[in-house]
């Protein structure tokens, strides 16, 4: 009886996919499984093959095929790490989709990347982004859509995790896709603490004032919020 099971245990193990095995190791957790049919389309690809060395035989780890010609046992690792930039490179060109916005979204709900740690936050979730859009320059963030601010992930076996593998342009179309965390947003306070000597406030010049309380103000006069949906998306004007 023991037998089977291990039987089934190795055949299970075997048969699961590549893809599968990569997202459900330790420290993935903020990875989502790529649809295969998003790799096969070459147009999805456009521009890796000249990032990624061993490209080929790369994508045909990712996807479970037998490569082309038996690649050299010296090579082997290299062509493993090269399967997991490509893999992270895809990444974040899938999550722009509208499947990979959705199923960013239940690990989202979930809180699977974490909460801010920010007081005044009350908690709100974040979401990982990057600051580059090229692999190899800095890891993964995780951007708070409530104090507009980014933080390190809690536990160090996400450090690993390239940001370019989640882009900078991942967490604006998220916000936009999903209206509820705008909602959320202005359900929670938006107050900020300020340092009291003797029961009076600093002054906001002061060395150890709140100088750097304009990064958090939001806009409450109607011609500041009719600037503000200007800035969003184009420069404003300036009057000379």
């Amino acid at each position: 009886m023991n037998l089977s099971n291990d039987i089934d245990t190795d055949s299970s193990e075997e048969m699961m996919a590549w893809i599968t095995q990569y997202c459900s190791m330790f420290g993935h957790d903020y990875f989502v499984e790529v649809a295969p049919e998003f790799i096969e389309d070459d147009f999805n690809l456009t521009g890796l093959s000249s990032i990624v060395p061993f490209f080929r035989d790369a994508l045909d780890v990712i996807l479970d095929l037998e490569p082309d010609a038996p690649i050299k046992p010296s090579n082997v690792p290299l062509v493993e790490h090269a399967a997991e930039l490509l893999y992270g490179l895809i990444h974040a060109r899938f999550i722009l989709t509208k499947q990979g916005l959705h199923l960013m979204a239940e690990k989202y709900e979930e809180n699977c990347f974490g909460s801010c740690p920010r007081y005044y936050c009350e908690g709100m979730h974040l979401i990982p982004v990057g600051r580059y859009d090229q692999p190899g320059i800095e890891t993964v963030r995780l951007y708070c859509p409530n104090c507009n601010d980014i933080y390190l992930p809690s536990s160090s076996r996400y450090l690993n995790i390239d940001g370019a593998f989640f882009g900078t342009s991942f967490a604006g179309l998220f916000i936009k896709m999903f209206p509820e965390i705008e909602k959320q947003c202005k359900e929670r306070s938006k107050s900020q603490f300020s340092l009291k000597l003797f029961g009076f406030k600093l002054n906001e010049k002061a060395q150890c004032g709140p100088r750097m309380k304009w990064l958090r103000q939001y806009p409450k006069t109607p011609s500041e919020i009719a600037e503000f949906d200007q800035c969003e998306f184009e420069s404003p004007a300036v009057e000379e």
